[in-house]
């Protein structure tokens, strides 16, 4: 049986090969448009049961399938499954721009919807049906019939470039490497980071040291390498990844126009004026204005901070380390510097304090601890020998949720860090089904047969994808269109995840999960606190850059016109004008590499981040009120925030927990960007 086809369990994942994916993918889609022919010839009043369910069975059947094939697509990339993937997306693509156009489907869910069964229905099941009927619109199953063929089209390409535009960023991140040959050259890099990059070389077949532009490998070069000429190089080979600067066949350019033009397009077919107002349509956000007022708010108060974290970058670089001008590759390394000498310690010191066999456990014991759960490791079929697999078990003893854990970069394997669901929670006939996720990272594997090293950041980062993970697999809603991340406002999705970072800086939390990788001491609490002393360091630069990728992707789905005389690069510098302090140089290529607007689901949501960072921090405090592993509190927020998933707004959730409305402050007083006076 075609492994894609059984939906019995986990995912078969060691027996997943490229030649399944068009056979399942046909097979589905088949049995898909058979059942909505069906649907529509049924004479008799749509209700949930004969309607809306088979359609929703059918659909998860597809989505499930196809995520699969999406997920290895992610982290196990060959060009045989790019292929067979690149061959088949435009097919899915079809399959669902047709459904949101289809006027007749949309009258039959109108039909529920002013029914008297919808009175009786759950709050969950009621706001599946409004959410789709929106998205029924979205998707143009009111245009007229002449421009629907047209609105098909952009779905299809628009899908395809995205998957090109990453294609594009993971082949030009893989073609680029370094070969060190004199280790004097390695001045200032430490000795594990100098034995990965030894280790890569010896991969290779080479002698010497090799650095690559993946993040585990790229980070630590800037940040500690003396060398200051091969800061330079690798700064410009990871600054103009598919880029006109490059390999041509690689360069993004011509696909970000075109997906802006399309995206333009799409949204003045459905009646808005510009792609951001089609964006903001599903996010808590109601105007493109609303979220610049916000963002120019923000940097109003960030500016203060950043210029002074500026200036003291460039006095710091002059006077202690001999840099007349502070240039973008000297950053990262000038700004390591300064913070060993102004809080006497170093990442590459924290670091050797933890552990992954000891940040795990950490974090699945603050989980335990605040939500009354079990994380247990388990078995399951995976894609790759290193990653891991869990179940998440209640209180009593019983299943809630499941995922799978990969943590290390590899070159099959895009970059960043991000959780898919893989399974979503919902009401079957035989029962609940148990949901699970997918939780990557880009983490450097483990060398010379000692457990990995995680900075604090990447500590941060795990906590972060967890929190993600969490609201899928915590959810206690059983309609699939609801549960889960499911139906929850864009803007609104990374609560839990940011909420989850927060505990990266309590020692109560902390202590637990440190361990000395050589001498198996506890992180002592005087290292921790110049960590916490050091948090916000640089929190003015760090906001403001932030800002400036939030403000251009808005303007750029908003006011730019991808068919005038401006180029995109011309509009990012009009934004860093605006917001910036810090200015990278003429080389730079940053738009060719922005996957989150051009291959993810962020265009024109970028913003999100700040947006829900201030959900995340107000939520917060409500722990800090309360004493910060208080259960009663954590049991509220997995009540009251984690189990409704999106069958109720995020506002309604977010009120529901804290008791009121959110407000600015708990962030800027957790960035430091409010003055004593201010915080008194």
């Amino acid at each position: 049986m075609n492994p894609l086809l059984d939906f019995a369990g986990l995912p078969r994942f060691t027996e997943v090969r490229p030649e399944h994916v068009a056979h399942a993918v046909d097979q589905l889609l088949a049995e898909n448009r058979a059942l909505s022919a069906r649907l529509l010839t049924d004479t008799s009043a749509p209700t949930w049961d004969n309607f809306i369910q088979p359609f929703e069975d059918a659909n998860e059947r597809l989505s499930r399938a196809w995520g699969q094939v999406s997920h290895l697509n992610a982290v196990m990339n060959s060009a045989e499954l790019r292929e067979v993937y690149n061959a088949n997306l435009p097919k899915v693509t079809q399959y669902y721009a047709e459904i949101g156009q289809n006027l007749a489907l949309f009258q039959k869910m109108k039909a529920i919807r002013n029914s008297a069964e919808f009175a009786a229905l759950s709050a969950a099941r009621q706001k599946v049906i409004e959410n789709e009927l929106r998205d029924f619109r979205l998707g143009g199953a009111e245009l007229p019939e002449e421009q629907k063929a047209r609105f098909l089209a952009i779905q299809e390409e628009l899908s395809g470039l995205c998957a090109r535009f990453s294609d594009n960023i993971l082949d030009a991140t893989n073609a680029y490497t370094w070969l060190v040959e004199d280790e004097a050259e390695l001045s200032g890099i430490p000795a594990d980071e100098r034995q990965v990059a030894a280790e890569a070389a010896q991969a290779a077949g080479k002698t010497g040291w090799l650095f690559t532009l993946k993040a585990p490998s790229y980070g630590p070069l800037m940040q500690y390498a003396d060398n200051r000429a091969l800061r330079e190089r690798m700064y410009m080979a990871y600054n103009t990844r598919a880029s006109e600067l490059g390999k041509p066949e690689l360069d993004n350019t011509p696909l970000m126009v075109q997906i802006l033009k399309l995206r333009a397009e799409e949204a003045r077919m459905l009646g808005f004026a510009n792609y951001a107002e089609l964006s903001l349509a599903t996010k808590m956000a109601s105007t493109p204005q609303q979220v610049q007022d916000f963002l120019h708010e923000l940097a109003q108060r960030a500016r203060p901070y950043a210029e002074r974290d500026l200036a003291e970058l460039r006095e710091f670089a002059r006077a202690q380390l001999g840099l007349a001008e502070l240039q973008a590759w000297d950053v990262s390394y000038v700004s390591e510097h300064l913070r060993q000498q102004r809080y006497a310690f170093s990442e590459q010191e924290v670091k050797q304090y933890f552990p992954e066999d000891t940040v795990l456990p950490g974090m699945f014991k603050l989980v335990e601890t605040l939500y009354g759960l079990t994380v247990r490791a388990a078995q399951a079929p995976v894609w790759h020998e290193t990653v891991r697999f869990f179940d998440i078990l209640d209180t009593d003893g019983k299943r809630v949720g499941q995922f799978y854990l990969d943590m290390y970069a590899r070159s099959s394997k895009r970059g960043g860090a991000w959780m898919d669901d893989a399974i979503t929670r919902r009401r079957t006939s035989s029962g609940i089904q148990t949901p699970v996720a997918y939780l990557n990272c880009n983490f450097a594997a483990p060398v010379g047969g000692k457990p990995a090293l995680f900075t604090h950041d990447e500590v941060i980062t795990l906590f972060h994808e967890f929190g993600h993970g969490l609201h899928h697999l915590l959810t206690q809603v059983e309609d699939l269109g609801v549960s889960g991340i499911n139906g929850v406002e864009w803007d609104a999705v990374e609560l839990p995840s940011q909420f989850m970072e927060n505990f990266c800086w309590e020692w109560g939390v902390l202590e637990d999960m440190t361990r000395h990788a050589d001498t198996g001491e506890k992180l002592p609490r005087a290292l921790f606190d110049k960590m916490l002393a050091a948090k916000n360091f640089q929190s003015g630069l760090q906001t403001l850059r932030q800002i400036e990728f939030s403000l251009f992707d808005m303007r750029l789905h908003g006011n730019y016109d991808p068919q005038g005389t401006q180029t995109i690069l011309q509009l990012l510098d009009e934004v860093r004008k605006e917001v910036a302090v810090l200015i990278p140089p003429a080389f730079n290529r940053f738009p060719n590499s922005f996957s989150h607007i051009f291959a993810g689901g962020y265009a024109a949501g970028y913003y999100s981040y700040k947006w829900a960072e201030v959900l995340s921090a107000d939520a917060y405090s409500l722990f800090e009120e309360n004493g910060v592993l208080n259960l009663a509190t954590g049991i509220r927020f997995r009540d009251e925030i984690l189990a409704v998933g999106g069958s109720r707004s995020a506002m309604q959730s977010f009120a529901a927990f804290r008791g009121r409305e959110p407000t600015i402050d708990a962030l800027l007083r957790h960035s430091g960007l409010l003055d004593e006076k201010q915080m008194a």
